[in-house]
């Protein structure tokens, strides 16, 4: 009896040793998944946004530059209120000039040169 209680053990020890060897293979399958598609989605997310609302800024908040996506929220904000004044039909093009161009920057880039330029060294405009 005590020989069957060994076998038992050691088939539960070597069970509990597949199941973690294979949980973490699943784990790193899983990290692995998760930081190519971040890359891509942020770029194509970013660039779509960009050529669609980039006089908001939006594009820039998405990147994680918040500076930047104030500085082009409150020029469109600040734009509108002027139009009355005549001098904001100046500036009202601006912003959203400046966003499809970036739009069409990200979405022309590789994602590999995306992230390295935009999430890693940080360049915050073009």
């Amino acid at each position: 009896m005590s020989e069957e209680k060994k076998d038992l053990g050691d088939k539960a020890e070597e069970a509990a040793k597949d199941f973690t060897e294979g949980a973490k293979k699943t784990a790193n399958e899983f990290k692995e998944g998760l930081q190519g598609a971040g890359g891509d989605n942020k770029k194509i997310l970013a660039g779509i946004l960009a050529i669609v609302v980039g006089s908001l800024g939006v594009h820039k908040f998405i990147l994680g530059y918040n500076k930047e996506g104030f500085i082009l929220l409150g020029i469109t904000l600040l734009s509108y209120l002027l139009v009355c004044l005549v001098i904001g039909a100046f500036l009202v093009w601006i912003p959203p000039l400046i966003g499809l161009i970036e739009g069409i920057i990200y979405l022309t880039k590789s994602d590999e040169e995306f992230y390295n330029t935009y999430q890693v060294g940080k360049k915050p405009w073009f």
